[in-house]
């Protein structure tokens, strides 16, 4: 990825963000799209995923852009929305990235069918990954909290 083009991906973020209901209407277009996603969705805290799914958009720039932090994040999500945990099946994927391009062409009052191949194309790792880890059975990174060592019992 370019630096031409995160920048322009970054501007058409920041026009999306700059309404206060680009990620509602998202989510409502994504819910709506299947039954599935309804039920995988039913007790979701949509003002909590919001906010997480606005800094996955920040973790992507720093994916494309060849910083581990972008990485690592997908890896912990991917184990998250595995079916070992929260078994987000990938066909769920391509809904999801429909449907918040959808959402994007409402939003981005500058968007061309540039704007649209770009996000898919900053969408695709990340989804990438999350298919990809759909079976692993590894569980979720958890960041340490501290550098130091918990103490084993003796036995």
């Amino acid at each position: 990825m370019t630096d031409a083009e995160l920048a322009l991906f970054h501007d058409s973020l920041t026009r999306c963000t700059s309404h206060p209901q680009f990620l509602e209407r998202f989510y409502a277009l994504f819910v709506a799209s299947s039954a599935e996603v309804r039920h995988k969705f039913s007790r979701t805290d949509f003002q909590k995923q919001r906010r997480l799914l606005q800094a996955s958009f920040y973790m992507v720039m720093l994916e494309a852009d060849g910083k581990p932090e972008g990485a690592v994040h997908f890896e912990r999500i991917a184990a998250l929305h595995s079916q070992a945990h929260r078994d987000i099946p990938p066909r769920l994927y391509d809904l999801w990235l429909d449907c918040l391009v959808h959402a994007v062409r409402e939003s981005d009052p500058q968007w061309t069918p540039e704007t649209e191949r770009l996000w898919r194309r900053m969408m695709a790792n990340g989804i990438a990954i999350m298919k990809a880890r759909y079976h692993a059975e590894a569980e979720p990174h958890k960041p340490q909290t501290s550098g130091i060592a918990a103490p084993r019992e003796m036995p």
